[in-house]
């Protein structure tokens, strides 16, 4: 029993195996188990573990009849009978095919040594109903039980395979005695899941040593920690050298040479690099934001995981972990044997389950050394992933598992996604289904969804700086307007479905909090850099709401995430570059609260111009009055609430899990390649764009379309691809791309004087009217201030005078940032406060 050896360090040592001792002393209360008659034959004694009247012989007798014996029926026979909805079976021998029989061929084939067990598998197959509770009370004795019998069932099976062969005389594939025998040296492990989740919260005193599943967002993750399972010392008199083992977390080192003819006093030394280790990290899970009570602060849990598991869970997964709940004392000062009455607890994990059936799969390109990307299940093993679920009966492996029943539930799930892809409404159908409760906003929802496809993430070979730069393939999406038109709601929506997605508020944010901060580890007592919101959000989706409400240096950190998708940290001696490689989604509100369309966007909404030109796609979403839609609108609304069945339900749309499931299918399957013809598409699209700001009457040009607005354009067309599961970007994808992207420029960056494109307003925050108009008001000043002389005039009779003469109504602001340009200028002088302000004409002394 290998495993149960190398298991004794994280959970405890299988009990010693005895019988029932005779009592001496009987007790005068009741018999609370039946005691085994005494036995002076150590054959017939019943092997129990210790403390309970658990006999391993049964338990094993029952895990080796279930991985031979189980069978498909048994588990739609129980999710029936708790009313769970299971698919129904088209090929009724489905139900008779042996489920872990496949499993542990496929493992074998694999090369793989661990076996993702679905314990709702157990409950439902009869003989392991009782097994199921003992699993459940007592997982460090019976987890090593299990692994021995998959060890045997492996090795039995796989020579039951190499005579059927044998006495077959196949060619095709042959199972030679030297891997059989290869299968003794390999430590196989059962890795159980499936059980009901439970809240951190609820973990108590009486959990202890327990078997239990809890859910959370994982915030931290320490480096791999070499944990030492055997030590070998060597003497440094006669070179003698032993192995000693770990016992309770620790080694006991020799204080003399055990060889007789030595027997030398502190010469035994420690050679590392001939002791065994095996990886260790802890992890810091936290409670998801949905499940927090009311008025508390999220709760924390420490997981201790091991070998396989390790760095299969990055700080900003959303995971559901199963594990043993463990105590340990803390002692009150190391060199004394005194302890705390406090324990510590943290969870030993048996199993990590990442992802959710109603959220996006994550972004493959950010996990590139990762060997498996875990999916429904564990990222290791066999089992319990749609991947594994191979339709192949207990003679399958001779069939070849690429016979016509050899098909997966998730081939069976691609051919449905490959069919709905082919519907002629497929974009319109897409973006109704996307927060189907919200009335209208079409183009809002379609340029949303093209963020959640997302473009290709390139990096160009023949570029600069050691393998050319990388271009970023996330879309940014602004959503401004007034007050009541669903902005937070559709945020709210696309935090729920997106991975790794991250929900933060404007003013309730920070620029450390955004980014990374600094703090001390309270176990190491080391400073340590905690991952913020955008680095949290790698690979996922940051919403931000309250957008204009932000700081101005937190503002600032989006700088450079926005484009470079890197966040640089230089704080406490910690000098790193990390990863934020995610789309943004943000909602703003205009500085009036209504939107003023008489004021430029950069007036309207107080950012920055160049945080706003990051933006991909900027929409502009206003509350107009307009009879027919206002009564439309309401009775979407009454019906919400009525009945929860919306105008909209009459029109079909996608359930949210057939959503989520295509979306990830299409950023994990299809990079989409430019075609030649869409490549000439995008460039006369980008230089009509360009021409727009042509104008006859004047010889400045008013720009409409930078580079930044080329690139958008490439990656709304990649997007558009994938969403139709094309591999080639062709005409129609830069049609659409070039649409919303007008659609877009035409309602955020239109002057408001002139009624014209001029892409500046976005970029620099003023258009070439208000820069002619600026120059123009600066002329004007400085020509009054001349003909004064030396005397001065007052701020407001020049304000008067100079509206007089104009046919426009000169702004306030804007007369202010003159004059005060003109006084940096050394132009004129202004004395005085508030309404006693005078201006008068510089001395030059």
């Amino acid at each position: 029993m290998e495993r149960i050896k190398s298991s004794a360090s994280r959970r405890s040592n299988l009990a010693p195996v005895s019988s029932e001792p005779d009592l001496a002393y009987p007790s005068s209360g009741p018999d609370l188990t039946a005691q085994a008659p005494p036995t002076d034959n150590p054959e017939e004694a019943i092997k129990v573990i210790w403390g309970t009247n658990v006999s391993i012989l049964e338990s094993m007798a029952a895990f080796t009849d279930f991985l031979r014996n189980f069978r498909v029926k048994y588990r739609i026979q129980h999710d029936r009978s708790r009313n769970v909805h299971h698919p129904a079976q088209l090929d009724p021998e489905n139900g008779e095919r042996r489920l872990y029989q496949g499993y542990l061929r496929t493992m074998r084939l694999t090369s793989q040594t661990s076996l993702n067990l679905d314990t709702t598998n157990l409950a439902a197959y009869p003989p392991t109903k009782k097994l199921y509770n003992q699993l459940l009370k007592y997982p460090q004795e019976l987890v090593p039980i299990m692994d021995h019998v998959l060890k045997d069932c492996m090795i039995q099976l796989a020579q039951d395979d190499l005579d059927d062969e044998l006495a077959r005389g196949d060619e095709g594939y042959t199972l030679t005695q030297d891997e059989v025998d290869d299968m003794n040296a390999h430590v196989y492990m059962v890795r159980p899941f499936g059980f009901e989740a439970v809240n951190m919260r609820n973990l108590n005193p009486s959990d202890t040593d327990k078997l239990c599943c809890i859910k959370g967002l994982v915030i931290r993750a320490t480096p791999v920690i070499p944990d030492m399972k055997t030590a070998f010392f060597r003497c440094l008199t006669c070179s003698h050298t032993m192995q000693v083992g770990i016992d309770r977390g620790r080694i006991s080192e020799p204080s003399a040479c055990p060889r007789e003819v030595c027997g030398s006093v502190g010469t035994m030394s420690l050679i590392h690099n001939r002791s065994q280790f095996a990886d260790r990290q802890v992890i810091r899970l936290q409670e998801t934001p949905d499940v927090v009570p009311d008025g508390q602060t999220p709760h924390t849990v420490s997981l201790c995981v091991y070998d396989e598991l390790v760095d299969l869970a990055k700080p900003g997964d959303r995971i559901t972990v199963t594990g043993v709940f463990r105590s340990v004392p803390v002692r009150v000062n190391p060199r004394q044997r005194t302890v705390k009455s406090l324990f510590k607890t943290y969870i030993d994990v048996v199993h990590i389950q990442r992802g959710d059936g109603k959220r996006l799969g994550l972004d493959k390109t950010t996990r590139a050394g990762d060997p498996k990307i875990p999916g429904v299940a564990g990222g290791v093993g066999i089992g319990g992933d749609m991947e594994d679920e191979i339709i192949i009966g207990a003679d399958g492996y001779a069939q070849g598992l690429d016979s016509a029943d050899g098909r997966s539930r998730a081939a069976v799930l691609e051919d449905k996604l490959k069919e709905l892809s082919q519907r002629e409404d497929l974009y319109e159908y897409l973006a109704r289904s996307l927060a189907p409760s919200i009335w209208e906003m079409d183009d809002v929802k379609k340029g949303i969804l093209l963020q959640l496809f997302g473009g290709a993430n390139k990096t160009v070979e023949r570029g600069g700086g050691g393998g050319g730069p990388r271009y970023r393939g996330d879309i940014n999406v602004l959503l401004v307007g007034d007050p009541g038109t669903s902005k937070s709601q559709i945020l709210g929506y696309v935090h729920k479905i997106a991975p790794r997605g991250v929900y933060t508020s404007g003013k309730g944010s920070s620029a450390v909090g955004l980014t990374a901060y600094v703090t001390r580890d309270p176990d190491t007592k080391q400073l340590v850099l905690e991952s913020g919101a955008l680095v949290l959000s790698d690979g996922g989706v940051c919403c931000i709401d309250e957008f204009d409400k932000m700081s101005d240096a937190t503002r600032s950190v989006l700088h450079e995430v926005m484009e470079q998708q890197t966040v640089s940290i230089a704080k406490a001696g910690i000098i790193t570059t990390l990863n934020a490689r995610t789309s943004i989604l943000a909602a703003a509100n205009p500085v009036q609260s209504k939107y003023n369309p008489n004021w430029p966007i950069a007036r309207n909404i107080d950012l920055p111009p160049t945080l706003i030109s990051r933006f991909d796609l900027l929409y502009l979403v206003l509350d107009r009055v307009d009879e027919s839609l206002d009564r439309q609108l309401a009775q979407h609304l009454v019906g919400l609430y009525l009945e929860d069945a919306p105008v909209a339900a009459a029109l079909d749309f996608l359930p949210i899990e057939m959503l989520t499931a295509y979306i990830t299918y299409a950023r994990d399957h299809i990079n989409p390649v430019i075609t030649e013809a869409a490549g000439n598409e995008l460039v006369a699209s980008y230089v009509a764009m360009r021409r727009v700001g042509e104008d006859s009457r004047s010889s400045e040009r008013r720009i409409t379309a930078t580079t930044r607005q080329l690139e958008s354009l490439i990656r709304l067309s990649e997007a558009h691809a994938r969403m139709r599961l094309s591999k080639l970007v062709e005409l129609k994808d830069v049609e659409e791309a070039s649409r919303l992207m007008r659609e877009a420029i035409r309602a955020s960056a239109t002057d408001p004087v002139t009624g014209l494109i001029d892409i500046d307003l976005l970029n620099t925050g003023a258009g070439q009217q208000q820069r002619k108009l600026h120059a123009d008001l600066k002329r004007e000043i400085t020509a009054a201030i001349d003909g004064l002389g030396t005397k001065s005039v007052r701020w407001a009779d020049m304000l008067k005078s100079l509206n007089e003469q104009s046919t426009v109504q000169i702004d306030v602001t804007e007369f202010s940032t003159v004059v005060r340009e003109l006084e940096t200028e050394g132009i004129l002088k202004v004395s005085g406060e508030r309404d006693r302000r005078t201006l008068r004409k510089a001395r030059n002394d």
